[in-house]
């Protein structure tokens, strides 16, 4: 794509006209200002897509073959082991990543740090597209979409905290949804309905702080359930729902770093100039929050470890790894961190983020798969497992890279005021 924008001076598109005065349609904006034939021929010479091509052929049919014949055909899943790779990757591990929008919300629409606006539509994104492909994964796990009402209207259950994840992260979809519009409403020209959601802000960012941080809190509040099969270092009762809290924090800034190195790195056509100048510094202005947060998860986890008295779980093999796992996915990307901000550079705190957002995968799969039943037998996930995973994953990309493709997500969209 870079290659006819830089051919064709119209591309890429960045509002509503021509050089020549005309307007462009709906289908033109879709195919990114190109003839069907260009458009065709540039999907195909990127390899990305190739690779995309043969994860979704090797993995839609097993999807299929999940709902034709049931969970137990492609998981080791098990009364022992009842949450795999599409729990504690998809729903535990894609949450606390996508807590970017409400973060971001919060601190450029109600603390009014305008200065964060180049990357704010970015985490609202970025925050929307993990929390639906993490129903996604919830579906495959699951099974029977269409039965999706019936535990949420019909036979209710508000005394479970699945029930109240369930509503939470329902209802707090459907305000991530309503606060990346804006983007959408500019995309088609329908400047009123941009100005309704606008008039709204306010008060979508607020729910978005109370939704998020109740159902943060009760992902990690769902494994006090199992008291018994989660080792004692990864579970605390007191303090399980501050644990995930607090990671989610971190968690969300990291992964919006993440994504925005990647945009400069591979979609730099896509990037307006006040993104890319900007980037570094929003870089070093996150990496500052990601410590706090950081420093606060490190005190909760050793006090919940002294509340409970499990010092003695420090000195097993088990503690080794613990311990492993705090220094490689907390201690070693804040100390990153803190010398990219001393130092001020950005390329420092993006190597941070890479490895705080992987120590939150591990933690949520230790908790969920490795340290579950930790006294019994390990758990293997079933190769036809990591497949679906991976293609749904690869279907959160694809999907994320046809947006940010098209919507005014890293550029100011012209005539939109």
């Amino acid at each position: 794509m870079k290659l006819f924008t830089i051919n064709k001076q119209e591309l890429p598109i960045v509002d509503h006209f021509r050089p020549d005065g005309s307007k462009w349609t709906l289908k033109e904006k879709l195919l990114l200002g190109l003839t069907f034939q260009d458009y065709r021929k540039q999907f195909f010479r990127n390899p990305v897509n190739w690779v995309v091509i043969i994860i979704f052929l090797t993995g839609i049919p097993i999807i299929i073959e999940r709902y034709v014949y049931g969970l137990a055909s492609v998981t080791h899943s098990s009364n022992d082991y009842p949450w795999g790779l599409f729990l504690g990757f998809g729903l535990f591990g894609m949450v606390p990543l996508s807590a970017s929008g409400f973060l971001l919300g919060t601190t450029v629409e109600l603390f009014g740090r305008k200065d964060f606006h180049p990357i704010e539509r970015l985490a609202l994104l970025n925050g929307l597209l993990g929390y639906f492909f993490a129903v996604c994964f919830l579906l495959v796990d699951l099974g029977l979409p269409w039965r999706l009402p019936y535990p949420m209207f019909v036979s209710l259950g508000p005394a479970a905290v699945l029930f109240l994840v369930a509503w939470h992260v329902a209802t707090y979809l459907s305000v991530q949804i309503a606060e990346v519009l804006p983007s959408f409403f500019e995309w088609i020209g329908w400047l009123k309905g941009k100005k309704v959601i606008r008039g709204m802000v306010l008060g979508l960012t607020i729910a978005g702080i109370i939704l998020s941080t109740l159902h943060q809190g009760a992902l990690g509040a769902l494994f006090t359930y199992a008291p018994g099969k989660v080792h004692p270092l990864w579970l605390s009762a007191n303090f399980q729902w501050l644990h995930f809290f607090c990671s989610s924090i971190f968690g969300g800034l990291s992964m919006v770093i993440v994504v925005s190195t990647l945009c400069k790195k591979f979609l730099a056509w896509r990037c307006d100039d006040h993104f890319l100048v900007s980037l570094d510094r929003l870089t070093l202005g996150l990496a500052k929050g990601c410590v706090f947060a950081m420093i606060t998860y490190i005190a909760i986890k050793f006090a919940a470890i002294a509340h409970d008295k499990e010092w003695v779980y420090l000195l097993t093999g088990w503690g080794q790894y613990y311990l492993f796992e705090i220094s490689l996915a907390v201690l070693l990307p804040m100390m990153l961190y803190v010398l990219a901000i001393r130092k001020g550079n950005a390329t420092v705190a993006r190597v941070a983020a890479i490895f705080a957002v992987l120590g939150i995968l591990w933690n949520r799969i230790n908790t969920c798969l490795v340290c579950f039943n930790w006294y019994m037998y390990r758990e293997i996930p079933h190769w036809k497992e990591v497949a679906i995973t991976i293609t749904v994953y690869t279907a959160y990309i694809v999907t994320y890279r046809f947006i940010l493709y098209r919507l005014p997500i890293l550029y100011e969209w012209k005539g939109a005021k």
